[in-house]
């Protein structure tokens, strides 16, 4: 075997053009039969508060947690979980969203979320995928699950509580807290090759699917997690404002960080005077975000610091998109005391990629950071095929620890993204430089990203195609300094129509959660495209931003 000789900056390898990552490898557990639950619950740290809730001030000390998790577990087994079951959770943030999840996977049942603000009819598309057999939700959001008959555990109402009107409601997560948990239960034996999560993403293209996440790869981030932020330096508190129900909010927020006993202080939804209120309410010293609140912060920095005090915030994590040079020196300049540390990651890559670990590396402007412990990538040429070195443009491909077992039940849509030797075809266009920095060009995928959620275009699309009065339809992502990308759609009206643009995005906002709203539509004679069918958006971009 030919000996691998690998670039200490770049962490380029001529030989295979295989970049490897430079920072230090992490340490997977050797028992091969150990789940996430366990492998967090069993690390040894100094923390006393887990979760506290931002705006009640109720909190789970990390006993007061552990506690919790194994009662759940314990009824679940009861009513007859098993390894293999899908437990839906359809929840906002909560201080209990992550003891519903710890429960459930340590079982072996595998946990799957939704967006609570997905119509009912998105959800009901979940449910029919994934096939789970009870859900844990809040009595506001019951109505979200009519028309499925699935069991119903409400997280934040007593089951005395007029709970008897809905005959699908068989228990409350507070009885199930009640329960005394078992020192010794039966469990079917969980591998770290079994399946944990399934959370519902677009992947590099078209309708949302099932990402099939293992114990390990959850391990590995939890593992990255830690390695990231060097969290023996005392007691951290976290600002939780992303969605638990999304990779990076159930990867860091709901598990990884209690591995190190941080506190995570959660609020229910975001809202910029909540958030700033709470870094100083909980002494706060990490606050992740999203591009256009950091933006939000550097524009109204005078006054947000005539208002709040935010003297306990050591560092901002910005993911979603890589930040301009004009933007992390605006922020450093306007909060010289915090430091910007960058992510770039996929649902498919269980979170985090790629990341910047100091203000000396997000200083690369524009990076999206160093490729994560023990991953490996590849950048290439989408024509063809060519692994390329330094500095060449691409798309990239990750492969290592945290990258998904594949999509759920779609053995074509996981073949055209994870191929045989385990490379995931990220659908971004990058080039890594002489440093080992990743850049992202460019999307090769057509996701449009709206606040960092993702829109895929092929779903607005088709519901576009399903109005009486439409009979061609394109979507693509227009730039919005606020929001990211905002979706934009041309529409080939019938003839004889007079549909109007209002009536068009009125259609499908009956339709859709609202960041997947249609903002803008123009109307067109014809959808360009190429031969075999396919959108030319690209082309519609272009004639879209050229009157910007």
């Amino acid at each position: 075997m030919a000996q691998k000789t690998v670039d200490k900056t770049s962490g380029f390898c001529k030989s295979n053009s295989i970049f490897y990552s430079k920072r230090k490898p992490i340490p997977l557990p050797q028992n091969h039969s150990v789940d996430v639950t366990t492998f967090i619950s069993s690390r040894a740290h100094t923390g006393k508060i887990a979760f506290i809730d931002a705006s009640t001030g109720r909190h789970l000390t990390f006993p007061e947690l552990w506690r919790a998790v194994h009662s759940v577990a314990s009824y679940l087994s009861d009513m007859g979980i098993r390894k293999g079951h899908v437990i839906m959770l359809l929840s906002p943030n909560s201080i209990f969203f992550p003891v519903v999840c710890l429960a459930v996977m340590s079982l072996g049942a595998i946990i799957t979320t939704t967006n609570p603000l997905n119509t009912t009819r998105e959800i009901a598309k979940q449910i029919a995928d994934s096939k789970p057999v009870l859900a844990f939700t809040t009595r506001q959001l019951v109505p979200k699950l009519a028309g499925s008959t699935l069991p119903i555990v409400l997280i934040d109402d007593d089951l005395h509580n007029n709970a008897q009107k809905d005959a699908k409601v068989v228990s409350s997560l507070d009885e199930m807290m009640r329960k005394e948990p078992r020192g010794s239960q039966v469990r079917d034996r969980v591998n770290q090759d079994d399946t944990a999560t399934l959370l519902y993403s677009s992947g590099t293209t078209g309708a949302s699917k099932g990402v099939v996440s293992s114990h390990r790869n959850l391990i590995a981030m939890v593992q990255t997690v830690l390695s990231r932020f060097g969290l023996e330096e005392g007691e951290q508190r976290f600002i939780c404002t992303v969605p638990m129900f999304h990779i990076y909010g159930l990867a860091a927020f709901a598990t990884g960080l209690l591995a190190s006993g941080s506190t995570v202080v959660v609020l229910s939804k975001f809202e910029i005077h909540d958030m700033l209120s709470a870094i100083r309410k909980y002494g706060a010293t990490y606050l992740p975000l999203v591009p256009p609140i950091l933006v939000a912060m550097v524009n109204g920095a005078d006054e947000i610091k005539a208002k709040y005090d935010l003297s306990s915030l050591r560092s901002v994590l910005s993911g979603g998109a890589p930040l301009s040079k004009e933007v992390i020196e605006g922020f450093l300049d306007k909060y010289p005391r915090v430091q910007i540390l960058q992510g770039y990651g996929l649902t498919e890559s269980t979170g985090v990629g790629a990341s910047t670990d100091s203000l000396e590396e997000s200083r690369k402007y524009g990076t999206a950071g160093l490729l994560s412990p023990s991953i490996e990538a590849k950048v290439v040429d989408p024509d063809s095929g060519e692994a390329l070195a330094v500095n060449r443009t691409g798309e990239l491909w990750l492969r290592g620890p945290t990258i998904m077992k594949g999509y759920f039940s779609n053995a074509e849509a996981t073949s055209s993204t994870l191929d045989s030797e385990g490379w995931l075809k990220t659908g971004d266009l990058c080039y890594i430089d002489e440093d080992g920095f990743i850049f992202v060009v460019d999307r090769l995928k057509e996701l449009i990203k709206y606040k960092g959620y993702q829109v895929p275009p092929a779903e607005l699309e088709a519901l576009l195609l399903s109005h009486p009065e439409i009979s061609d339809a394109a979507v693509i992502p227009f730039p919005d300094r606020e929001v990211g990308q905002y979706p934009y759609a041309y529409v080939v009206r019938k003839a004889g129509s007079n549909l109007s643009a209002t009536a068009v995005m009125d259609f499908v906002a009956g339709l859709v959660a609202p960041y997947k709203r249609i903002r803008r539509v123009t109307f067109i004679a014809s959808i360009p495209k190429n031969p075999s069918g396919k959108i030319l958006r690209k082309d519609l971009i272009k004639l879209a931003t050229s009157k910007l």
